[in-house]
């Protein structure tokens, strides 16, 4: 039987050589154009990589809570979506292009470049006189934001070997889920005793500590010959994607779904990503090579994390308005739902990272997490005006594990199956599909809510609350606010002695209406939920390699090689596979 360990073939092509100090040379000139980080530099990367992911996450959650100052201040509510339409636009346009050019030039320069620009576009959003000012400033902190999406997850795959890399996977997820938790009551907090502006200017002395670890940590990749960029395809990506996102961020709340601006905006787009294949496939080195989703294991976690994300997406983003508008809960109320639910999602990544870790194997743990995340959205469809805020809990924290133990996987079961010299693509790619998901669930989520809330309120309402409601056009997000309230009930009482009983008839059918419109999306997100365990089902599995991972970059094994190593569950591990890391 032949002998499939790195040692054995790596052995028997030196001595084909016959030419150990040659052989030692190449292995050499191949380690400087290597990402790879060794020895106690790894930690100062890792501290480096916690650190930026933390506060680039903490950011958004931070900011939401120091809006409705900010629009105090600068007087701009038209613009209040595209503080944060901005940011999304420019990361997830930027992802893609982080993660081939770090594969090209190694991941220091395009960190370094991201922290600055996150840090140059906090102190102009500081600095900001208008809405205009800030949404401008903004988007400068998305295209330093990219690198921050891309690059931590690339850079972990350069510190841990896949089998490694499990465990401290579910340690990235649990920085996600903690500042979720506390970036609401921080940014309060802020804006309460220091000011809006220090929101974004606290992000200097954090940003300035990664960037120093940064520069110290990660290597300077020197590439032998002169690399080849596909330019032009990252030009393309950029024209396709923005009139789509701009389509999305418009759909169904600034025009109509059929509107000329995001028909036309729409097709423009879908012209340029024809032209984009066409280029691709044509180019040297492409910048998202399309052959990738040809791949079984990479098409299969590119769906998976896809409809986990859209279907988290569903729960997370609807699961406050539930709370608050059908059980009647305060704002504060919907955060003791979300804390135990976050809490779930960082345990389910902890313990699954754990089990990978442990047992390079995946497929049936992604079975058994999609099943889990199925049994929580399923009970989420079933809550209604009876539910209480027990069953609100008990259903979020099942989707948090289920959520929770799939995130880390998806994302080491791509990076495992592919050479190392392409962990920057393949990261950034599964990244900036699951950016898409989240873009395009948005609008399309609230026009499904906003619909079926309008027809179940019409059909629950008698003549004439029900012309009222027609003429409206309300949105059901607006109406569950102290203030919203305050004012429906103030119109209703001047209506004159019967008012008071039109509001009450108002309120118990307006609970009644949230309830449907929000088990609409719950049932959608169900099947979403099982679209995924589908997917799971269909999953290749590679057992997670050791340091053979990196052999290829580093040239103790040919390219032909370490393709070798990438074999599906049922063939014969390398030798030391399944044991402890």
């Amino acid at each position: 039987m032949e002998d499939t360990t790195i040692g054995a073939r790596t052995g028997g092509n030196m001595a084909a050589g016959g030419d150990a100090a040659g052989e030692a040379g190449r292995v050499t000139e191949a380690a400087r154009a290597s990402n790879r980080i060794t020895g106690a530099r790894r930690w100062w990367a890792l501290a480096a990589v916690m650190v930026s992911m933390f506060f680039s996450s903490l950011d958004q959650t931070v900011v939401s809570a120091a809006m409705p100052v900010i629009i105090g201040e600068l007087h701009g509510f038209a613009l209040y979506a595209w503080v944060f339409t901005a940011y999304m636009m420019a990361s997830a346009v930027t992802v893609p292009i982080y993660g081939k050019l770090s594969d090209v030039y190694g991941r220091k320069p395009f960190y370094v470049f991201g922290l600055a620009t996150f840090m140059a576009g906090s102190i102009l959003a500081g600095q900001a006189r208008s809405m205009e000012w800030l949404v401008a400033a903004r988007a400068l902190q998305g295209i330093g934001g990219g690198a921050l999406l891309s690059m931590p997850s690339a850079t972990i795959g350069d510190i841990f070997n896949p089998r490694e890399r499990a465990r401290w996977m579910g340690l990235v997820m649990l920085l996600f889920g903690v500042s979720s938790i506390i970036g609401p009551t921080l940014g309060g907090w802020i804006t309460d005793h220091m000011g809006w502006r220090w929101v974004f200017y606290i992000n200097l002395p954090v940003g300035t500590a990664a960037l120093l670890a940064v520069a110290y940590a990660l290597p300077t990749v020197r590439l032998p010959g002169r690399p080849r960029v596909d330019w032009a395809g990252s030009a393309l990506l950029v024209v396709a994607l923005v009139p789509m996102l701009l389509a999305f961020t418009w759909a169904g709340s600034t025009y109509s779904w059929t509107s000329p601006q995001v028909v036309s905006a729409l097709a423009s787009s879908a012209v340029a990503f024809a032209w984009f294949l066409v280029v691709e496939r044509r180019a040297p080195d492409p910048l998202l090579a399309p052959e990738l989703f040809a791949q079984p294991i990479f098409a299969s976690t590119a769906v998976v994390g896809l409809l986990v994300s859209i279907a988290m997406f569903a729960g997370v983003m609807f699961m406050p308005l539930f709370v608050q508008g059908v059980l009647g809960t305060s704002a504060e109320g919907s955060g003791v739902v979300m804390t135990p639910m976050m809490l779930s999602f960082i345990a389910g990544s902890a313990l699954s990272g754990q089990i990978l870790s442990r047992t390079g194997r995946y497929k049936v743990q992604a079975i058994l997490g999609a099943g889990v995340m199925v049994a929580g959205m399923g009970m989420l469809r079933h809550m209604g005006v009876d539910s209480s805020t027990g069953d609100v809990v008990r259903n979020a924290v099942i989707l948090g594990v289920g959520v929770g133990s799939l995130m880390p996987l998806v994302n080491v079961a791509a990076q495992n199956a592919f050479p190392y010299r392409m962990l920057g693509v393949v990261n950034a790619t599964q990244q900036f599909v699951r950016s898409l998901g989240g873009v395009v669930a948005a609008p399309v989520f609230g026009t499904i809510l906003t619909r079926a809330f309008q027809a179940s309120l019409e059909q629950r309402l008698q003549e004439p609350l029900a012309g009222v409601v027609r003429r409206l056009s309300l949105d059901p997000q607006a109406l569950i606010t102290a203030d919203a309230q305050a004012r429906l009930r103030g119109a209703f009482e001047g209506t004159g002695a019967q008012g008071q009983g039109m509001y009450e008839t108002f309120v118990h059918a307006l609970r009644y209406a949230l309830a449907d419109g929000t088990g609409r999306l719950f049932t959608l997100g169900l099947w979403l939920a099982l679209a995924a365990l589908v997917a799971t089902l269909l999953l290749q599995e590679i057992p997670l390699k050791r340091d053979e991972f990196y052999a290829e970059a580093e040239g103790t094994v040919s390219k032909a090689e370490a393709r070798d190593f990438a074999q599906p569950a049922g063939a014969s591990p390398a030798a030391g596979e399944e044991g402890e890391p």
